[in-house]
C-alpha cells in the first residue's frame, strides 16, 4: 500500500514497485482515513507512507494502528528520521527517491524474509542468520543460538539459550527459511538444530534439558541423519 498524497511521488514509488519481482501494489491513498478503511477491508504486508499527510501526519496514523504492517517511511523532511525510528520501521525514504536508494530498502526487506524467497534462493548465498518478526519488532537471530522451535497452529515459538520468540508464521515456512545442514524437522510440531540434539533414543530426543518426540513420519529422516554422522 502507498500512502503519498502527492502524485509525482506516487508515480515514482509506482515505477519503482514495478521493477521490483514478489510485491503486488493494493491500492494507493492520499491520505490516512482512505489508508484506514482499505486496511479493516483486505490484509496488507507492507506500506510506504509518507509523513506529511492531510488532515492527520504519517507518524500519528501509524500510532493509531493497533497491529500495523511494516512500514517504510517516505518524506522530504530528514528532521523526522530519529522520531520514525520508535516505531521500527523498516526504512526511511527522503525524496527524491532514487531507484538505487529504493532497491536497498528491497534487499532489507528480502533479507528479514518478509516476503519468502525460493528454497532454491534461500540457499543460494551463505548466511547465519534470518530476521524474525515478533509483535512490532524485528529480532536478528543468529542460527547457532537456536536449540528447536515449536509450531503452534499459525504461530511458532523458537527457543534459543537465553529467551524465546513467538512469532506469526507456518512450520513449513520456517523449515524454508532455515539451512537444511544445520536443522532437521523431527515431527510435525518441532525443528531441531542439529548441533544441540544431546542424544536420540527410542521415539525421543534429547535437547539439553528438554525431551522431544520424533513423529512417525520424520523417523527415518532423523536415521538417515544419525547414519551419516555416526563412526563405527
Amino acid at each position: 500500500m502507498i500512502i503519498e498524497d502527492e502524485s509525482l511521488a506516487q508515480d515514482v514509488i509506482k515505477s519503482h514497485l514495478e521493477k521490483t519481482e514478489r510485491f503486488k501494489l493494493t491500492g494507493t491513498y492520499r491520505n490516512a482515513l482512505e489508508a484506514r478503511a482499505a486496511l479493516e477491508r483486505e490484509e496488507v504486508d507492507l506500506i510506504f507512507l509518507d509523513i506529511q499527510l492531510p488532515g492527520m501526519t504519517g507518524l500519528n496514523f501509524l500510532r493509531s494502528l493497533v497491529n500495523p504492517p511494516l512500514v517504510v517511511f517516505t518524506t522530504a523532511f530528514p528532521q523526522y528520521a530519529v522520531e520514525s525510528y520508535e516505531f521500527n520501521v523498516i526504512d526511511y525514504l527522503l525524496k527524491p527517491i532514487s531507484y538505487e536508494r529504493f532497491s536497498k530498502t528491497i534487499e532489507k526487506i528480502m533479507d528479514g524474509k518478509i516476503f519468502q524467497p525460493s528454497v532454491q534462493e534461500l540457499r543460494s548465498f551463505p548466511r547465519d542468520h534470518i530476521f524474525i518478526k515478533s509483535s512490532s519488532k524485528f529480532f536478528r537471530l543468529r542460527f547457532a543460538d537456536i536449540i528447536y522451535i515449536q509450531g503452534m497452529k499459525d504461530y511458532l515459538k523458537i527457543y534459543t539459550g537465553d529467551h524465546t520468540i513467538v512469532t506469526h508464521q507456518t512450520m513449513g515456512e520456517m523449515e524454508n527459511m532455515l539451512p537444511a545442514d544445520q536443522f532437521l524437522r523431527v515431527h510435525k510440531s518441532y525443528i531441531v538444530a542439529l548441533s544441540h540434539i544431546k542424544s536420540v533414543y527410542g521415539n525421543s530426543i534429547e535437547m539439553g534439558k528438554v525431551l522431544l518426540p520424533i513423529g512417525s513420519n520424520y523417523k527415518e529422516r532423523m536415521m538417515n541423519f544419525i547414519a551419516g554422522r555416526s563412526s563405527s
